[in-house]
Parts: structure tokens; C-alpha cells; sequence
């Protein structure tokens, strides 16, 4: 890790109204003024552990190696759940232990994961309600200043875990997918991704995906490929199959949200 530019990254729930996340940034700053705190999302829906989940996935591998991801989504503070870190090769992960940190251990093979627990890294005091501040803030500092992260517990082999849902293929070829996010602008991100409608693709028939009623007969390049609240499908940022709408949201127009179901097929 650099000892230059050391950056924290912040993922919550807290919202943008109270001063909770400036107060996290406030004792980063603290311990250690060199470091760069950046906001992913503090928007995460309360409690949202899957969407913070997503997030973190989505974002993390672009920041430079060293990083420190901090995940507070916490519907457990105060309780007997653990605190962890994750380190991989590139870059160190904090979070409760609630799943936040599945899809990182799932693609990151080679990691290791510790319980949190010296408290020589915490604030004197420790509230039930806000170990964002008085635990994770400080722990974040602590390692951007280049402590090693043993000093911070012993290392355990289980952590609690959320399965990204897979989509089902029948007999038939048709597969079912499903909205596992659902973003600013309404778009409407599947489990199926990219590599899995091209692994599938049968060259004499015509793509057909049905969401939410209506039918889309071909993958978009763009979303100015269909005209002005039309409907389309496109493989998005993530690599995810995306529902949209062109300069509207998919979520109002076809009245879907997390969970759903979408069927792709060829006819």
C-alpha cells in the first residue's frame, strides 16, 4: 500500500441528511490526515445487505490496488455478530459479518479472512448503535497508516454468506432469470449475464426476451438503438443482461422490481 495516498472507500446506509458519515470521515482523518476517503454510495436502502453487497462487487476492482473498502450496512450493530476483514491480493475488505462480503470471497479465491476484535485499533469507547464511527472508521485509518492486519484478530475459516440467485434453464433452452438490482434510473439488472446468452445462443433462431409483458427481440449496443421510451435489452457496465427504457425508467414502465422474473428464450 502506498504511504502517499493511502484511499479508504465508503459504502453505507446512512444517507446524506444526518452527519453520520462525515463523522466517519472525521476520525479517518484523525488518525490519519494523508488518507483520501471516497464515497462510493452512502445511499444503500436501510439495511440492504444484498444492494451493498452488489455495489461493492460492482465497484471495487477500479480503485487502485492497496484500497481499503469499508461496508457499513449494519442491521446487527451491537450484537453478537462479527466484525471482519477480508484481504485479497489487491486490497483489503471491512464489514459486519453478514454477508456484505459474499460476492467478494466467491470471485476473490485467494483471500483470507479475519475477525476483528484488538480493540487497540477502536475508539476508547464503543457505543451499541455506531461502530461506524468508534470501529470501522478507526480500523480503516489504522490500516491506511500500513499496520499489518493480523494485528487486528485472529483469522477464521467461516463467514455468513448471500447466494447471488442463479437463472434456471429448462429442458427446452429457455432460460429464467431474474432482477437482482434495480438502479437510479430504473434500469433493471438480471442474473444472466453476457457470457451465458452467448454460451446459449442458437444462430438459426431469434432472440427473445419477456419482461414484465413485453417482449424484446434483440440485445441493444446503446440505448439510443430503440426510440424514446422504448423498451430494450443491453448488457450493462457489470456485465449483467439490463432491462431499460431509453430516457425513462424500466422499473415504472414495466412494473418490476427485485426478485422478479424475466424468460429469454429463441423462437
Amino acid at each position: 500500500m502506498s504511504k502517499l495516498q493511502p484511499i479508504i472507500t465508503l459504502i453505507t446506509d446512512f444517507g446524506t441528511q444526518d452527519g453520520y458519515v462525515g463523522v466517519m470521515k472525521g476520525i479517518i482523518a484523525g488518525i490519519n490526515p494523508s488518507a483520501t476517503i471516497i464515497d462510493i454510495s452512502n445511499t444503500i436502502e436501510a439495511q440492504n445487505i444484498f444492494q451493498a453487497a452488489y455495489v461493492l462487487n460492482s465497484s471495487y476492482k477500479y480503485f487502485p490496488k492497496g484500497t481499503i473498502h469499508v461496508v457499513v450496512v449494519d442491521p446487527g450493530v451491537g450484537s453478537e455478530r462479527k466484525i471482519l476483514c477480508l484481504k485479497t491480493a489487491d486490497y483489503f475488505f471491512l464489514a459486519p459479518d453478514n454477508g456484505a462480503l459474499s460476492f467478494i470471497a466467491a470471485i476473490e479465491k485467494s483471500h483470507s479472512v479475519l475477525e476483528v476484535t484488538n480493540k487497540e485499533f477502536f475508539l476508547p469507547e464503543i457505543s451499541n448503535t455506531f461502530h461506524g464511527r468508534d470501529i470501522f472508521a478507526p480500523v480503516a485509518a489504522h490500516l491506511s497508516k500500513g499496520i499489518n492486519h493480523k494485528k487486528l484478530g485472529n483469522t477464521i475459516d467461516e463467514m455468513q454468506k448471500i447466494d447471488l440467485p442463479k437463472p434456471i434453464r429448462s429442458t427446452d433452452g429457455v432460460l429464467t432469470g431474474e432482477v437482482i438490482y434495480v438502479d437510479y434510473f430504473g434500469n433493471l439488472i438480471t442474473n444472466i449475464t453476457g457470457k451465458t446468452i452467448n454460451r446459449i445462443k442458437v444462430k438459426s433462431r431469434k432472440l427473445v426476451i419477456v419482461a414484465g409483458g413485453e417482449k424484446i427481440h434483440t440485445l441493444s449496443n446503446s440505448y439510443t438503438d430503440v426510440n424514446d421510451k422504448e423498451v430494450l435489452a443491453i448488457i450493462g457496465s457489470t456485465g449483467f443482461l439490463e432491462i431499460s427504457v431509453n430516457k425513462g425508467s424500466a422499473k415504472d414502465v414495466l412494473h418490476l422490481k427485485k426478485g422478479d422474473k424475466l424468460v429469454l428464450g429463441y423462437e
